[in-house]
């Protein structure tokens, strides 16, 4: 029974909690509302962009602080562009990773740090491929010949220059060995093939696991070029000459012959 002066409203309340049926639902949709592109591709559009703007970040610009968080599906397929923050051997240096380079602002609106505090844990250690230079004086042993004259040419090529580095994989020493360029006069250098050129370094020696990214008769027809003219490492007497990889053999055999004598 209704009461006079009130409204039917109990009535609707009871209806609009009636259950109703999956078939009534789809029937009751306005499909006509979604067959529009213009009320469902602007979302597309949208979704599209936010997903590839994030995978173009992830890939491209950004930046890898560290050596141990470069993916391993970057290896062979990708390169890293970066600034030379120091120099340690007649090898090897520091990179910070600068993904984009100058179109991404670096060097305009962001900077490289410069002080060794603000470096520390933030930059990517690289070793040249396919090239070895002389040892210099670690851990007691003493300097192979043209040890300073390979890392003082190194350092003045490419330290506190944008490099790109051609990344193949992590060695034991958790380095990325890449194959590097530098610009010099607007020219792209290959910095390891520089390095041959000038009798800096020899070929990379190893049973296994040597890697040159494809340029290994380049390197030793370079190496061999040196060699002929009697350039850097090569200078010496041939019989007095002894390789990289032949020096650190050495030194890792007279290391036991040292400790038993002082023991």
């Amino acid at each position: 029974m209704v009461w006079p002066f009130t409204s039917n409203s109990g009535k609707d309340d009871d209806a609009s909690k009636r259950p109703v049926s999956w078939s009534d639902s789809l029937n009751g949709t306005d499909w006509q509302h979604y067959k529009d592109p213009r009320n469902w591709v602007p979302t597309l559009l949208v979704t599209t962009t936010v997903l590839a703007s994030l995978q173009i970040y992830r890939s491209y610009l950004r930046r890898i602080p560290g050596a141990v968080h470069i993916q391993p599906n970057f290896f062979r397929k990708r390169s890293l562009f970066g600034q030379v923050t120091s120099v340690g051997d007649g090898d090897n240096f520091h990179l910070y990773h600068t993904p984009g380079g100058r179109l991404a602002g670096w060097g305009w609106l962001r900077s490289v740090p410069t002080k060794k505090t603000e470096l520390r844990n933030r930059t990517i250690p690289i070793r040249i491929a396919g090239v070895d230079a002389p040892e210099g004086a670690h851990f007691g042993r003493p300097a192979q010949p043209f040890a300073t004259d390979a890392l003082a040419w190194l350092s003045d090529y490419v330290l506190g220059r944008r490099v790109r580095a051609k990344i193949y994989k992590r060695d034991q020493y958790d380095r990325i060995v890449a194959t590097v360029f530098v610009r010099r006069f607007l020219i792209r250098r290959d910095v390891g093939l520089e390095m041959l050129k000038r009798g800096l370094a020899t070929t990379y020696e190893a049973k296994t696991g040597a890697e040159f990214g494809g340029l290994e008769d380049k390197y030793k027809a370079a190496e061999s070029q040196a060699r002929a003219k009697k350039r850097g490492m090569w200078s010496g007497k041939p019989e007095h000459f002894e390789s990289p990889r032949e020096y650190k053999t050495r030194m890792n055999q007279e290391e036991p012959q040292n400790n038993n004598t002082k023991s």
